[in-house]
């Protein structure tokens, strides 16, 4: 074959070899700003579930601080009130007292009684 022949396929060879370069080049610019794309979209999730996350447990704290508060006070009026009572009728508290020490011994002992059968 003549070289004038194997010329012109040469050149296309050449022609696609540097086509093939620059798609590759081409996908490596790709995958390359797509990878930091992901990279800067998992860094503003994080951020996002972090600013998430700490915003529930201030919620969660606020909550329980109004709960606590809460039955803080209701604790403290219980006691006022059975303190009240038995100032005004000490006999009968120290006998209530009594009947149901009494009957959670009973419910206890029964309770135990009944596993050994």
């Amino acid at each position: 074959m003549p070289d004038n022949a194997l010329n012109p396929a040469a050149q296309e060879a050449n022609k696609a070899s540097s086509n093939a370069s620059a798609a590759l080049d081409h996908a490596e610019r790709s995958f390359g700003e797509a990878a930091a794309a992901a990279k800067v979209n998992l860094a503003e999730a994080a951020k996002r579930i972090e600013q998430s996350i700490a915003q529930g447990l201030e919620t969660l704290r606020a909550q329980t601080r109004t709960y606590t508060d809460t039955a803080g006070q209701q604790v403290d009026d219980a006691q006022r009130y059975v303190a009240e009572r038995v100032r005004e009728r000490p006999i009968t508290a120290t006998l209530a007292g009594l009947g149901v020490g009494v009957l959670l011994g009973l419910l206890l002992a029964g309770n135990r009684g009944g596993r050994h059968k």
